[in-house]
Formats: structure tokens, sequence, C-alpha cells
């Protein structure tokens, strides 16, 4: 019998196990920022997660110089939040409680084994992705190897093909805090958030699923369930008792009257895109990005008025945008960020005229994410940390920037 093989190049995973991977949290001095992600506020402090690896602590007692005074090492980090001082972060499949009430001694205080799906990080390449072996533990990098292997016969040559398959992709975030100045219980995300605090309870989105914590005792959460909450879910967002999620193809809202059953109480579609959003006040902002995997080619700001209900929401306004990503709200101002375009800062009292009624934008920065916060707004990109004072809003200043390494 003629047997056929063919060559390619492909991803071999490269595991790290359990064991190793549930001891490896601990605290580290400070390193330099490389691949920065979600940011979360908390009592004079800025965790900002370094993609897969861990969290950066920078101190900003002084805003004007903020410090960066300590790493902690987290494999698999995508998402944190922080609930009086502790800190939750995803690693890999599961959530973990780290004391950061004393900044140079922090610790691990539990630790929730399995509680989140298995995920992968990207490889970085177009080849092949080879079959994972969950049993070996945890991907935490790959590496391109040159596989040679037969075909069989009755695949080709009508229908070449190969052994492979894509593993389940979780593709965690960060969720959004509610409340947030200096002193309260819980601090404040961005708007690319998927870790959500609401009274005494964590949630954590990924595609398609809400998984529920019982944090009522902050150092020792609790799985409480989990349940389907739609598809290609990308945010959260915690107001009025109500949960909002940014999904690719519109934004879902669900009440939270009986926490670990989300009440589905309204859709507001939109056409394919990434899909950040923030509320405040009655009125939410999305932000729609297209191109890449976010699909379409749409890029714009919309406002939707929220009815007292939630049930029935009007569109106000929609604005071109050249590539948005995360945004805020504080009062009358917003601010959206642009990638390459920079950050724009608009005056959002006429919600049909914000595009209009722009104060002022930053264009030589990549800007990913934003959180403002009494006159302070702490923005995050691909080039670093920046920290703006706006309690003037006709004199938006840079106080201060931590850079990429």
């Amino acid at each position: 019998m003629d047997t056929y093989t063919e060559e390619f190049r492909a991803n071999a995973p490269i595991y790290m196990t359990f064991d190793k991977l549930r001891a490896a949290v601990k605290a580290s001095s400070a390193r330099n920022l490389e691949k920065p992600g979600k940011i979360y506020f908390k009592d004079d402090h800025i965790f900002v997660v370094e993609f897969m690896k861990g969290v950066h602590v920078l101190d900003l007692s002084n805003p004007k110089s903020p410090q960066n005074v300590a790493f902690i090492e987290i494999p698999g980090c995508v998402d944190i939040a922080v609930r009086y001082n502790i800190l939750y972060a995803d690693s890999f499949v599961d959530l973990v409680s780290i004391d950061v009430s004393d900044v140079t001694s922090i610790k691990e205080v539990a630790r929730v084994q399995d509680a989140l799906p298995y995920m992968v990080p990207p490889t970085g390449n177009n080849y092949r992705q080879l079959d994972v072996n969950r049993e070996q533990g945890v991907v935490v990098d790959w590496r391109v190897e040159t596989i040679r292997q037969e075909l069989e016969p009755q695949y080709y040559p009508i229908y070449p093909t190969w052994r492979w398959m894509h593993n389940d992709w979780a593709f965690f975030g960060s969720g959004n805090g509610v409340g947030g100045s200096s002193g309260s219980t819980v601090g404040v995300a961005g708007s690319m958030a998927r870790f959500g605090l609401y009274n005494d309870f964590l949630y954590a989105v990924d595609i398609s699923t809400c998984y529920f914590f019982d944090v009522s005792a902050p150092d020792n959460p609790v799985a409480a369930g989990k349940q389907n909450v739609g598809w290609d879910v990308e945010t959260i967002f915690m107001y009025d008792n109500h949960m909002f999620l940014g999904t690719s193809s519109g934004m879902r809202i669900f009440s939270l009257e009986v926490p670990l059953a989300p009440l589905l109480v309204s859709n507001f579609w939109h056409v394919t895109a990434c899909d950040p959003v923030v509320v405040a006040d009655g009125y939410a902002y999305v932000t729609l990005r297209g191109g890449t995997m976010c699909g379409s080619n749409v890029n714009r700001l919309d406002v939707i008025q929220l009815s007292e209900n939630y049930k029935n929401n009007t569109l106000v306004g929609s604005f071109d945008m050249v590539s948005p990503y995360g945004l805020g709200i504080d009062g009358s101002v917003l601010f959206v960020c642009e990638g390459d375009a920079g950050l724009k800062v608009f005056d959002a009292t006429d919600k049909t005229r914000i595009k209009q009624n722009e104060i002022v934008r930053f264009p030589f920065i990549k800007a990913y994410d934003v959180i403002p916060i009494n006159g302070l707004l702490f923005m995050i990109g691909d080039d670093g940390f920046y920290l703006y004072d706006y309690s003037d809003i006709k004199n938006i200043s840079l106080m201060s920037h931590i850079p990429v390494g």
C-alpha cells in the first residue's frame, strides 16, 4: 500500500507542571514593564499586569513621581481585581488570592484550583499548533519544530490533511471594579476588564461563561458556580446592581438582584467588533474596533441612553474613530484610547456632539486603557504607564511616565 507523508513547521507546547505552577507565586524586586496589560487602582497603588507573567506594583503616593516598587510573579496572569487588601488574579486554571496590605511583604494566602478554563498563550506566528496534553500541566510557551508524518491514503491526494487540533482558548481579562476612591472596599479597573466585583462576589468572564466566586471572606475565596452568558464576551462592567458585558456583537445587560443567578435584562446589538463598555449617569459608552480578530472594519464610539429598567435603551450618538480601545468617563469628561493614534479627551455634556467637542489629544503615544479618578488619569499603553492631571480640564497635563523597559 502506498504511503504519503507531509512535512511542516509547527508549534509544540512547552509545559509547566501543576506542582510548579502552584508553587510559583512570589514577590520579587521591581522590574521593567515589558508587555503591560490590564490596570487596576486601589489605595494609592496601581497594579499593572505583565501579560502572562505577573503584576507590577506602582506606588502613587506622590503622583508626580510614581515608584515601581515590586513585582508579583504569577504565571499565566491576565486579569486582576482587588478587594480590601487581597488581590485576586488568574494563574492559568487557578484563581489565586494574594495579600498586598504590605507591598514589602506580599504573599499568596489562598488558591482555588482548576476554577478557570484551561488556556494557552498565543504562539506569535501562523504555524500549526500541535495537540496539548493537559495532564502534563499548563502551556507556558511554544517551540517551533519540523514535523514529518504519514497521511492515511484515503485522504490523499484529493483531501490532504494533518493530525492536529486547536486548543481551547480562554481569553481571560480583568474585571471592572465598583467604587474606587482611596480607602474604599474595592478598587477601580480599566474598561478592558474581565474580572468584576459586586458585593461579596467576584465575577470572571471568558468567551461564553461567567464564573462566580464568594469572596465574603476576602482571603478565602470559594468557587460558587458558573453560568452561560452568551457568546464572544470580551469585557465586564458593574453599575447600579447590574452587569454590563461587552461582546463582539453587542452589549448585554444582566440584573444582579440574585448575585449567583444573573438575569438577562436586554441586549443592544451592533456590528461585529471588539467592544469595551463603561457606564455612568444613565449612559453607556461603547467603543467598537474592527480589524484582525475583532471583525468588520468599523471603528466608532456609540453612546446609549439607558432606560430606568435597562430594557429599552436608545442609541443617541455614534461617532467615527480611528482604532478605539479602552475608555473612561468622569462626569462630563470622556477619555478614549485610540491605540497608535494616542489618547483623546472629549466634553461629553452633549451626547449628540461628542466628536465635535474634543478638548485635547495626545497623538504620540500608544494608548490601550485608562482609569480616570479624582482629577487623575491613569493610562497604560504599549510604551508604558502615563499619569495625567485633568483637574483643570482646560489645561490637562502629563505628570509622570514610566516607560517600558
